[in-house]
């Protein structure tokens, strides 16, 4: 089971450990950009089910990473928000260069 944290800086060095193997990073990185490409789309047709596929395909492309790569739960089961936050914070540092991908 997860403990829980009380902060974000609390909690976002433990959530890196649980992104340790690249390839995981990687689905990650894969997943969000294809859920920002996913809502831009939305935004052009006003389609909704380019909403349900930004879903999908975010949490699909981290949730792989987890029980293919990583062998271990997605944080966001157990801290949602601080998960959510923390994936955005992993992905602008890999799309920048500071974390490895």
């Amino acid at each position: 089971m997860t403990a829980r944290y009380a902060s974000f800086a609390e909690f976002y060095p433990y959530y890196l450990t649980q992104h340790a193997d690249r390839r995981c990073r990687r689905a990650h990185f894969i997943g969000t950009s294809s859920a920002i490409a996913s809502i831009a789309q939305y935004i052009d047709s006003m389609n909704a089910w380019w909403l349900l596929f930004a879903v999908v395909s975010g949490y699909g492309g981290a949730w792989v990473g987890h029980f293919f790569y990583e062998k271990n739960k997605p944080a966001s089961f157990s801290q949602p928000w601080f998960s959510f936050r923390a994936d955005w914070v992993m992905y602008w540092q890999m799309l920048t260069g500071k974390l490895s991908w």
